[in-house]
Protein backbone atom coordinates (compact mmCIF):
# COMPACT_ATOMS: atom_id res chain seq x y z
CA UNK A 1 0.00 0.00 0.00
CA UNK A 2 1.19 3.56 -1.12
CA UNK A 3 2.29 4.81 2.04
CA UNK A 4 1.86 8.26 0.92
CA UNK A 5 -1.85 7.88 0.19
CA UNK A 6 -2.43 7.45 4.14
CA UNK A 7 -0.87 11.02 4.95
CA UNK A 8 -3.79 11.82 2.27
CA UNK A 9 -6.56 14.54 4.13
CA UNK A 10 -8.91 13.19 5.02
CA UNK A 11 -7.32 10.56 6.16
CA UNK A 12 -9.45 7.71 7.21
CA UNK A 13 -11.40 8.43 4.08
CA UNK A 14 -8.69 7.56 2.07
CA UNK A 15 -7.10 5.19 4.18
CA UNK A 16 -10.74 3.49 3.60
CA UNK A 17 -10.24 3.98 0.19
CA UNK A 18 -6.59 2.27 0.43
CA UNK A 19 -7.61 -0.84 1.91
CA UNK A 20 -10.54 -0.90 -0.87
CA UNK A 21 -8.11 -0.90 -3.45
CA UNK A 22 -6.66 -4.00 -2.25
CA UNK A 23 -9.50 -6.14 -2.90
CA UNK A 24 -10.30 -7.19 -6.87
CA UNK A 25 -13.70 -5.86 -7.45
CA UNK A 26 -14.50 -6.22 -11.04
CA UNK A 27 -18.07 -5.54 -11.98
CA UNK A 28 -19.59 -9.77 -11.65
CA UNK A 29 -16.90 -10.14 -9.18
CA UNK A 30 -17.49 -8.43 -5.81
CA UNK A 31 -18.39 -11.19 -3.51
CA UNK A 32 -14.78 -10.50 -1.36
CA UNK A 33 -15.63 -6.83 -1.56
CA UNK A 34 -19.40 -7.45 -0.65
CA UNK A 35 -17.73 -10.13 2.33
CA UNK A 36 -15.48 -7.34 3.49
CA UNK A 37 -18.48 -4.57 3.88
CA UNK A 38 -20.49 -6.83 5.45
CA UNK A 39 -17.87 -7.91 7.94
CA UNK A 40 -17.27 -4.47 8.59
CA UNK A 41 -20.67 -3.64 9.30
CA UNK A 42 -21.01 -6.81 12.00
CA UNK A 43 -17.41 -5.53 13.83
CA UNK A 44 -19.22 -2.06 14.14
CA UNK A 45 -22.29 -4.01 16.08
CA UNK A 46 -24.60 -2.70 13.05
CA UNK A 47 -27.50 -3.80 11.49
CA UNK A 48 -26.02 -5.88 8.22
CA UNK A 49 -28.58 -7.55 5.30
CA UNK A 50 -26.02 -8.91 2.21
CA UNK A 51 -28.21 -10.02 -0.16
CA UNK A 52 -28.03 -12.82 -3.15
CA UNK A 53 -26.94 -10.43 -5.32
CA UNK A 54 -24.14 -9.33 -3.03
CA UNK A 55 -25.91 -5.93 -2.34
CA UNK A 56 -24.73 -4.66 1.12
CA UNK A 57 -27.27 -2.74 3.16
CA UNK A 58 -25.78 -1.65 6.53
CA UNK A 59 -27.92 0.38 9.03
CA UNK A 60 -26.51 2.54 11.54
CA UNK A 61 -29.09 4.56 13.96
CA UNK A 62 -28.79 7.99 14.70
CA UNK A 63 -26.46 9.85 16.82
CA UNK A 64 -27.39 10.68 20.47
CA UNK A 65 -30.42 13.04 20.13
CA UNK A 66 -31.48 12.15 16.34
CA UNK A 67 -32.05 9.11 17.00
CA UNK A 68 -35.97 10.08 15.97
CA UNK A 69 -34.92 11.96 13.14
CA UNK A 70 -35.92 10.88 9.24
CA UNK A 71 -33.85 8.65 7.68
CA UNK A 72 -31.59 8.86 4.74
CA UNK A 73 -30.03 6.59 2.45
CA UNK A 74 -26.28 6.73 1.60
CA UNK A 75 -25.63 5.35 -1.40
CA UNK A 76 -22.92 3.93 -4.22
CA UNK A 77 -21.46 0.98 -6.11
CA UNK A 78 -19.29 -1.32 -5.06
CA UNK A 79 -17.81 -2.58 -8.09
CA UNK A 80 -15.54 -0.92 -10.78
CA UNK A 81 -14.41 -0.91 -14.24
CA UNK A 82 -11.26 -2.68 -14.77
CA UNK A 83 -9.48 -1.21 -17.96
CA UNK A 84 -5.78 -1.62 -18.24
CA UNK A 85 -2.91 -0.38 -20.48
CA UNK A 86 -2.13 -3.13 -22.96
CA UNK A 87 1.06 -3.03 -21.90
CA UNK A 88 0.59 -3.27 -18.41
CA UNK A 89 0.97 -7.04 -16.30
CA UNK A 90 -2.06 -6.62 -14.43
CA UNK A 91 -4.41 -9.52 -12.78
CA UNK A 92 -7.54 -7.56 -11.72
CA UNK A 93 -8.92 -10.57 -10.41
CA UNK A 94 -6.32 -10.98 -7.45
CA UNK A 95 -3.59 -8.25 -7.62
CA UNK A 96 -4.54 -4.73 -5.55
CA UNK A 97 -4.35 -1.06 -7.83
CA UNK A 98 -1.28 0.57 -7.37
CA UNK A 99 -2.13 3.91 -6.24
CA UNK A 100 0.56 6.48 -7.17
CA UNK A 101 0.31 10.54 -5.56
CA UNK A 102 0.80 13.12 -8.97
CA UNK A 103 0.23 16.65 -7.55
CA UNK A 104 -3.59 17.13 -6.33
CA UNK A 105 -4.45 13.61 -8.24
CA UNK A 106 -4.35 9.97 -7.10
CA UNK A 107 -4.24 7.31 -10.27
CA UNK A 108 -3.40 3.57 -10.17
CA UNK A 109 -0.72 2.78 -12.15
CA UNK A 110 -1.59 1.91 -15.96
CA UNK A 111 -5.13 0.46 -14.39
CA UNK A 112 -8.09 2.20 -13.67
CA UNK A 113 -8.42 3.54 -10.32
CA UNK A 114 -11.92 2.67 -9.21
CA UNK A 115 -12.78 6.14 -8.02
CA UNK A 116 -16.08 5.55 -9.55
CA UNK A 117 -17.51 4.53 -7.02
CA UNK A 118 -14.91 3.74 -4.54
CA UNK A 119 -14.67 7.12 -2.83
CA UNK A 120 -18.47 6.63 -2.02
CA UNK A 121 -17.94 3.56 -0.01
CA UNK A 122 -14.87 4.96 1.37
CA UNK A 123 -16.91 7.86 2.74
CA UNK A 124 -19.84 5.63 3.64
CA UNK A 125 -17.60 3.16 5.75
CA UNK A 126 -15.59 6.56 7.59
CA UNK A 127 -18.76 8.01 8.77
CA UNK A 128 -20.51 4.13 10.24
CA UNK A 129 -17.18 3.98 12.11
CA UNK A 130 -17.22 7.15 13.70
CA UNK A 131 -18.42 8.10 16.90
CA UNK A 132 -18.52 11.73 16.80
CA UNK A 133 -19.78 13.02 13.55
CA UNK A 134 -23.89 14.21 14.04
CA UNK A 135 -26.01 12.59 11.28
CA UNK A 136 -29.75 11.14 11.38
CA UNK A 137 -30.07 7.43 11.11
CA UNK A 138 -28.10 6.34 8.31
CA UNK A 139 -29.19 3.56 5.97
CA UNK A 140 -26.03 2.80 3.51
CA UNK A 141 -26.66 1.11 0.52
CA UNK A 142 -23.97 -0.30 -1.69
CA UNK A 143 -25.18 -1.82 -4.64
CA UNK A 144 -23.43 -4.11 -7.40
CA UNK A 145 -22.62 -4.69 -11.03
CA UNK A 146 -23.65 -0.68 -11.35
CA UNK A 147 -21.15 -0.50 -13.92
CA UNK A 148 -22.48 -3.31 -16.26
CA UNK A 149 -25.87 -2.99 -16.03
CA UNK A 150 -27.13 -1.97 -12.64
CA UNK A 151 -28.50 -5.75 -11.87
CA UNK A 152 -27.81 -5.36 -7.98
CA UNK A 153 -30.20 -2.42 -8.08
CA UNK A 154 -32.08 -4.34 -10.28
CA UNK A 155 -32.39 -7.33 -7.91
CA UNK A 156 -32.80 -5.18 -4.56
CA UNK A 157 -35.77 -5.90 -2.15
CA UNK A 158 -37.28 -2.81 -1.16
CA UNK A 159 -38.51 -3.88 1.89
CA UNK A 160 -35.07 -3.18 3.70
CA UNK A 161 -35.14 0.37 3.29
CA UNK A 162 -37.26 2.66 4.91
CA UNK A 163 -35.63 5.87 4.16
CA UNK A 164 -37.52 8.52 1.90
CA UNK A 165 -34.34 10.23 0.97
CA UNK A 166 -31.73 8.87 -0.93
CA UNK A 167 -28.27 10.89 -1.48
CA UNK A 168 -26.38 8.88 -4.28
CA UNK A 169 -22.53 9.62 -4.38
CA UNK A 170 -21.58 8.56 -7.93
CA UNK A 171 -20.81 11.87 -9.73
CA UNK A 172 -17.99 13.05 -10.41
CA UNK A 173 -18.18 16.99 -10.48
CA UNK A 174 -17.77 19.18 -7.15
CA UNK A 175 -20.20 21.93 -6.58
CA UNK A 176 -22.41 20.23 -9.85
CA UNK A 177 -25.26 18.40 -8.29
CA UNK A 178 -27.35 15.89 -10.41
CA UNK A 179 -31.44 15.73 -9.89
CA UNK A 180 -31.94 13.36 -13.30
CA UNK A 181 -30.02 10.84 -15.45
CA UNK A 182 -30.94 9.04 -18.50
CA UNK A 183 -32.11 5.63 -18.89
CA UNK A 184 -30.14 2.94 -21.05
CA UNK A 185 -29.94 -0.31 -22.74
CA UNK A 186 -27.18 -2.69 -23.78
CA UNK A 187 -27.06 -4.82 -26.71
CA UNK A 188 -25.59 -7.04 -29.05
CA UNK A 189 -25.03 -7.33 -32.75
CA UNK A 190 -24.15 -10.35 -34.41
CA UNK A 191 -23.54 -10.45 -37.86
CA UNK A 192 -22.67 -14.31 -38.91
CA UNK A 193 -20.29 -14.95 -41.98
CA UNK A 194 -18.84 -18.43 -43.69
CA UNK A 195 -14.97 -18.68 -42.87
CA UNK A 196 -13.17 -19.40 -46.04
CA UNK A 197 -9.40 -20.87 -46.36
CA UNK A 198 -7.10 -17.90 -46.67
CA UNK A 199 -6.10 -17.60 -49.87
CA UNK A 200 -2.90 -19.14 -51.05
CA UNK A 201 0.57 -16.98 -51.07
CA UNK A 202 -1.31 -14.13 -48.57
CA UNK A 203 0.38 -11.76 -46.59
CA UNK A 204 -0.96 -10.99 -43.38
CA UNK A 205 -0.58 -7.29 -42.13
CA UNK A 206 -1.86 -6.21 -38.12
CA UNK A 207 -3.35 -2.74 -37.89
CA UNK A 208 -3.27 -1.40 -34.49
CA UNK A 209 -5.26 1.84 -33.42
CA UNK A 210 -3.71 3.00 -30.20
CA UNK A 211 -3.23 6.33 -28.17
CA UNK A 212 -6.68 6.86 -27.59
CA UNK A 213 -8.08 8.63 -24.05
CA UNK A 214 -11.19 6.66 -24.51
CA UNK A 215 -13.42 7.43 -21.45
CA UNK A 216 -16.66 7.37 -19.81
CA UNK A 217 -19.47 7.05 -22.58
CA UNK A 218 -21.81 9.17 -20.97
CA UNK A 219 -19.58 11.65 -19.95
CA UNK A 220 -17.55 11.98 -22.21
CA UNK A 221 -19.50 11.06 -25.35
CA UNK A 222 -20.05 14.66 -26.27
CA UNK A 223 -16.08 15.58 -25.89
CA UNK A 224 -15.62 14.64 -30.17
CA UNK A 225 -13.42 11.56 -28.63
CA UNK A 226 -12.04 9.25 -31.66
CA UNK A 227 -13.38 5.59 -31.04
CA UNK A 228 -11.27 2.67 -31.90
CA UNK A 229 -13.80 0.75 -33.13
CA UNK A 230 -14.93 3.10 -35.34
CA UNK A 231 -11.55 4.01 -36.30
CA UNK A 232 -10.75 0.54 -37.31
CA UNK A 233 -13.91 0.28 -39.34
CA UNK A 234 -12.45 2.88 -41.37
CA UNK A 235 -8.98 1.78 -41.90
CA UNK A 236 -10.82 -1.49 -43.24
CA UNK A 237 -13.18 0.43 -45.46
CA UNK A 238 -10.20 2.53 -46.93
CA UNK A 239 -7.79 -0.22 -47.75
CA UNK A 240 -10.92 -2.23 -49.79
CA UNK A 241 -11.32 0.91 -52.04
CA UNK A 242 -8.04 0.68 -52.97
CA UNK A 243 -6.61 -3.69 -52.20
CA UNK A 244 -8.96 -7.35 -52.63
CA UNK A 245 -8.66 -8.38 -49.26
CA UNK A 246 -10.15 -10.94 -46.62
CA UNK A 247 -10.62 -9.66 -43.29
CA UNK A 248 -9.03 -12.30 -40.67
CA UNK A 249 -9.84 -10.85 -37.87
CA UNK A 250 -11.01 -7.81 -35.90
CA UNK A 251 -11.51 -7.15 -32.22
CA UNK A 252 -11.76 -3.62 -30.13
CA UNK A 253 -12.89 -2.33 -26.92
CA UNK A 254 -13.35 -3.96 -23.61
CA UNK A 255 -16.30 -2.36 -22.17
CA UNK A 256 -19.79 -1.64 -23.69
CA UNK A 257 -20.15 1.98 -21.93
CA UNK A 258 -16.29 2.52 -22.68
CA UNK A 259 -15.54 4.62 -25.43
CA UNK A 260 -12.52 2.44 -26.44
CA UNK A 261 -8.61 3.58 -26.89
CA UNK A 262 -7.41 0.07 -28.77
CA UNK A 263 -8.43 -2.06 -31.76
CA UNK A 264 -6.71 -4.48 -33.82
CA UNK A 265 -7.49 -5.79 -37.17
CA UNK A 266 -5.42 -8.99 -39.49
CA UNK A 267 -6.26 -8.37 -43.16
CA UNK A 268 -5.07 -10.63 -45.73
CA UNK A 269 -3.71 -9.69 -49.28
CA UNK A 270 -1.89 -10.62 -52.25
CA UNK A 271 2.29 -10.04 -52.08
CA UNK A 272 2.09 -7.81 -54.72
CA UNK A 273 0.34 -5.61 -52.96
CA UNK A 274 2.02 -5.09 -49.67
CA UNK A 275 4.16 -2.24 -50.65
CA UNK A 276 1.41 -0.11 -51.84
CA UNK A 277 -0.86 -0.99 -48.91
CA UNK A 278 1.42 -0.20 -46.15
CA UNK A 279 1.72 3.71 -48.06
CA UNK A 280 -1.74 3.83 -48.47
CA UNK A 281 -2.02 2.68 -44.53
CA UNK A 282 0.41 5.24 -43.48
CA UNK A 283 -1.16 8.23 -45.65
CA UNK A 284 -4.88 7.57 -44.00
CA UNK A 285 -2.94 7.37 -40.40
CA UNK A 286 -1.88 11.01 -41.20
CA UNK A 287 -5.70 11.83 -42.40
CA UNK A 288 -6.91 10.39 -38.82
CA UNK A 289 -4.36 12.07 -36.94
CA UNK A 290 -4.89 15.56 -38.58
CA UNK A 291 -9.15 14.74 -37.56
CA UNK A 292 -8.37 14.30 -34.21
CA UNK A 293 -5.08 15.86 -33.27
CA UNK A 294 -6.91 18.16 -30.96
CA UNK A 295 -8.90 15.49 -28.62
CA UNK A 296 -6.86 12.69 -29.32
CA UNK A 297 -3.01 13.83 -30.17
CA UNK A 298 -1.60 10.46 -29.13
CA UNK A 299 -3.57 8.68 -32.09
CA UNK A 300 -1.41 6.50 -33.91
CA UNK A 301 -2.29 3.71 -36.52
CA UNK A 302 0.74 0.80 -36.24
CA UNK A 303 1.38 -2.41 -38.21
CA UNK A 304 3.37 -5.58 -38.36
CA UNK A 305 3.63 -8.40 -40.87
CA UNK A 306 1.81 -11.72 -39.49
CA UNK A 307 1.58 -15.09 -39.75
CA UNK A 308 -1.11 -15.36 -42.15
CA UNK A 309 -3.87 -17.09 -40.15
CA UNK A 310 -5.59 -20.54 -41.86
CA UNK A 311 -9.04 -18.95 -42.31
CA UNK A 312 -10.67 -15.73 -43.17
CA UNK A 313 -13.53 -14.18 -44.30
CA UNK A 314 -14.16 -14.46 -48.32
CA UNK A 315 -14.05 -10.86 -49.78
CA UNK A 316 -17.65 -10.23 -50.18
CA UNK A 317 -18.00 -10.99 -46.91
CA UNK A 318 -15.14 -8.77 -45.76
CA UNK A 319 -17.19 -5.91 -47.58
CA UNK A 320 -20.56 -6.78 -46.06
CA UNK A 321 -18.92 -6.18 -42.27
CA UNK A 322 -17.13 -3.17 -43.13
CA UNK A 323 -20.39 -1.65 -44.79
CA UNK A 324 -22.19 -2.88 -41.40
CA UNK A 325 -19.65 -1.05 -39.50
CA UNK A 326 -19.61 2.04 -42.02
CA UNK A 327 -23.35 2.63 -41.22
CA UNK A 328 -23.25 1.53 -37.64
CA UNK A 329 -24.75 4.18 -35.40
CA UNK A 330 -22.43 5.56 -32.75
CA UNK A 331 -21.71 8.49 -30.37
CA UNK A 332 -24.18 11.63 -30.25
CA UNK A 333 -27.57 10.79 -31.81
CA UNK A 334 -29.22 13.99 -30.27
CA UNK A 335 -29.55 16.79 -27.99
CA UNK A 336 -31.94 17.76 -25.30
CA UNK A 337 -34.58 20.30 -26.06
CA UNK A 338 -34.95 20.56 -22.26
CA UNK A 339 -31.27 21.43 -20.87
CA UNK A 340 -28.76 22.96 -22.97
CA UNK A 341 -25.75 21.36 -23.99
CA UNK A 342 -26.47 17.86 -22.65
CA UNK A 343 -26.38 15.13 -24.79
CA UNK A 344 -30.29 13.65 -24.89
CA UNK A 345 -29.45 10.17 -26.69
CA UNK A 346 -26.33 8.58 -27.62
CA UNK A 347 -24.70 4.92 -28.57
CA UNK A 348 -21.12 3.67 -27.97
CA UNK A 349 -19.73 1.48 -29.93
CA UNK A 350 -17.91 -0.49 -27.08
CA UNK A 351 -16.18 -3.72 -28.37
CA UNK A 352 -15.91 -5.71 -31.26
CA UNK A 353 -15.10 -9.61 -31.12
CA UNK A 354 -14.58 -12.25 -33.63
CA UNK A 355 -15.32 -15.98 -33.77
CA UNK A 356 -14.76 -18.55 -35.84
CA UNK A 357 -18.23 -17.80 -37.46
CA UNK A 358 -19.32 -14.57 -36.47
CA UNK A 359 -18.28 -10.85 -35.67
CA UNK A 360 -19.71 -9.49 -32.53
CA UNK A 361 -20.51 -5.90 -31.46
CA UNK A 362 -21.36 -4.83 -28.11
CA UNK A 363 -23.06 -1.59 -27.26
CA UNK A 364 -24.66 0.74 -24.76
CA UNK A 365 -27.71 2.83 -25.61
CA UNK A 366 -28.49 6.02 -23.16
CA UNK A 367 -31.37 8.41 -23.80
CA UNK A 368 -33.02 10.37 -21.72
CA UNK A 369 -36.15 10.48 -23.81
CA UNK A 370 -37.44 6.59 -23.54
CA UNK A 371 -38.80 6.72 -26.97
CA UNK A 372 -36.02 7.88 -28.44
CA UNK A 373 -33.84 5.03 -26.73
CA UNK A 374 -36.56 2.89 -28.24
CA UNK A 375 -36.32 4.38 -31.64
CA UNK A 376 -32.16 3.94 -31.67
CA UNK A 377 -32.97 -0.06 -30.94
CA UNK A 378 -35.59 0.53 -33.15
CA UNK A 379 -33.09 1.35 -36.10
CA UNK A 380 -30.82 -1.52 -35.31
CA UNK A 381 -33.51 -4.09 -35.51
CA UNK A 382 -33.91 -2.57 -38.73
CA UNK A 383 -30.44 -2.86 -39.71
CA UNK A 384 -30.30 -6.23 -38.81
CA UNK A 385 -32.76 -7.22 -41.15
CA UNK A 386 -30.88 -5.99 -43.85
CA UNK A 387 -27.68 -7.34 -43.43
CA UNK A 388 -29.12 -10.97 -42.46
CA UNK A 389 -27.59 -10.32 -38.39
CA UNK A 390 -29.54 -10.82 -35.18
CA UNK A 391 -29.64 -8.42 -32.41
CA UNK A 392 -30.70 -8.38 -28.54
CA UNK A 393 -30.92 -6.10 -25.81
CA UNK A 394 -30.29 -6.45 -22.05
CA UNK A 395 -30.02 -4.52 -18.75
CA UNK A 396 -32.74 -2.00 -19.42
CA UNK A 397 -32.80 0.83 -16.89
CA UNK A 398 -35.18 3.57 -16.55
CA UNK A 399 -34.02 7.23 -16.64
CA UNK A 400 -34.76 9.20 -13.61
CA UNK A 401 -36.84 12.12 -14.10
CA UNK A 402 -36.63 16.06 -12.60
CA UNK A 403 -39.04 16.47 -9.74
CA UNK A 404 -40.64 19.58 -9.71
CA UNK A 405 -40.39 19.98 -5.92
CA UNK A 406 -37.28 18.53 -3.57
CA UNK A 407 -36.62 19.26 0.29
CA UNK A 408 -33.51 17.63 -0.24
CA UNK A 409 -32.41 19.78 -3.16
CA UNK A 410 -32.88 22.67 -1.11
CA UNK A 411 -30.93 21.28 1.46
CA UNK A 412 -28.33 20.69 -0.78
CA UNK A 413 -28.76 24.16 -2.40
CA UNK A 414 -28.47 26.17 1.24
CA UNK A 415 -25.36 24.59 2.44
CA UNK A 416 -23.27 24.90 -0.55
CA UNK A 417 -24.37 28.69 -0.56
CA UNK A 418 -23.77 28.84 3.27
CA UNK A 419 -19.94 27.50 2.76
CA UNK A 420 -18.88 28.80 -0.73
CA UNK A 421 -20.72 32.08 -1.20
CA UNK A 422 -22.31 31.20 -4.31
CA UNK A 423 -25.14 28.99 -5.83
CA UNK A 424 -23.83 25.59 -6.54
CA UNK A 425 -24.88 23.83 -10.59
CA UNK A 426 -28.06 21.76 -10.24
CA UNK A 427 -28.61 19.73 -13.55
CA UNK A 428 -29.03 16.34 -14.97
CA UNK A 429 -26.64 14.27 -16.56
CA UNK A 430 -25.98 11.90 -19.42
CA UNK A 431 -24.54 9.20 -17.48
CA UNK A 432 -26.67 6.85 -16.49
CA UNK A 433 -27.08 6.28 -12.28
CA UNK A 434 -29.10 4.21 -10.13
CA UNK A 435 -31.51 7.01 -8.89
CA UNK A 436 -34.12 5.67 -11.56
CA UNK A 437 -34.15 2.11 -11.00
CA UNK A 438 -34.61 3.09 -6.95
CA UNK A 439 -37.07 5.68 -8.12
CA UNK A 440 -38.71 2.15 -9.38
CA UNK A 441 -38.10 -0.03 -6.82
CA UNK A 442 -38.41 2.18 -3.59
CA UNK A 443 -41.06 4.58 -4.74
CA UNK A 444 -41.92 7.82 -6.64
CA UNK A 445 -41.91 9.86 -3.32
CA UNK A 446 -38.44 9.13 -2.21
CA UNK A 447 -36.71 12.49 -3.03
CA UNK A 448 -32.74 11.85 -4.54
CA UNK A 449 -30.19 13.95 -5.10
CA UNK A 450 -26.36 12.99 -6.40
CA UNK A 451 -23.04 14.09 -6.05
CA UNK A 452 -19.54 13.89 -5.87
CA UNK A 453 -15.71 15.03 -6.00
CA UNK A 454 -14.07 15.98 -9.02
CA UNK A 455 -12.55 12.62 -11.34
CA UNK A 456 -11.26 12.37 -14.63
CA UNK A 457 -10.76 10.16 -17.66
CA UNK A 458 -12.94 7.28 -15.53
CA UNK A 459 -13.35 3.85 -16.98
CA UNK A 460 -9.88 4.61 -18.59
CA UNK A 461 -6.03 4.04 -16.90
CA UNK A 462 -5.97 7.71 -16.50
CA UNK A 463 -8.90 7.46 -14.42
CA UNK A 464 -7.67 10.51 -11.99
CA UNK A 465 -9.19 11.54 -8.26
CA UNK A 466 -9.07 14.83 -7.28
CA UNK A 467 -7.60 14.77 -3.62
CA UNK A 468 -8.11 18.27 -2.17
CA UNK A 469 -11.81 17.81 -3.75
CA UNK A 470 -12.59 14.56 -1.70
CA UNK A 471 -11.57 16.94 1.15
CA UNK A 472 -13.90 19.74 0.57
CA UNK A 473 -16.80 17.11 -1.12
CA UNK A 474 -16.30 15.12 3.11
CA UNK A 475 -16.93 18.34 4.52
CA UNK A 476 -19.88 19.41 2.54
CA UNK A 477 -21.16 16.03 3.27
CA UNK A 478 -20.51 16.35 7.25
CA UNK A 479 -22.51 19.65 6.92
CA UNK A 480 -25.65 18.19 5.22
CA UNK A 481 -25.80 15.64 7.43
CA UNK A 482 -25.43 17.76 10.65
CA UNK A 483 -28.31 20.16 9.29
CA UNK A 484 -30.24 16.86 7.85
CA UNK A 485 -33.48 16.81 10.22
Amino acid sequence: MNQSVQSLEPRRVFSLFAQLCQIPHCSGKEKQISDFLAQFGRNLGLDVIQDQAWNVIIKKPGTPGRENDAPVILQGHMDMVCEKNQDVDHDFEKDPLQLEVEGEWLRAKGTTLGGDDGIAVAYALALLESDSIPHPPLEVLITTSEETGMDGAMNLDPKHLSAKRLINIDSEEEGIFLVGCAGGVRGTFCLPFSPRPAAPNSAALRVRIRGLKGGHSGMEIDKGRANANVLAARVLAQLLRQFPLQLASIHGGAKENAIPREADLVVLLGEEHADKLLSVLEEFGGVLQKEYGHVDPQLRVEWQWVTPPETAMEPSATQKLADVLRVFPNAVQGMSQQIPGMVESSLNLGIISCFPENVEFRFSIRSSVQSKKEEIQNRLRALARLCGASVTFTADYPAWEIQKESKLRQLFVDTWQRMHGERPKITAIHAGLECGLFSERLGSDVDMISMGPDMKDVHSPDEALNIPSVKRTWEFLLHVLENMH
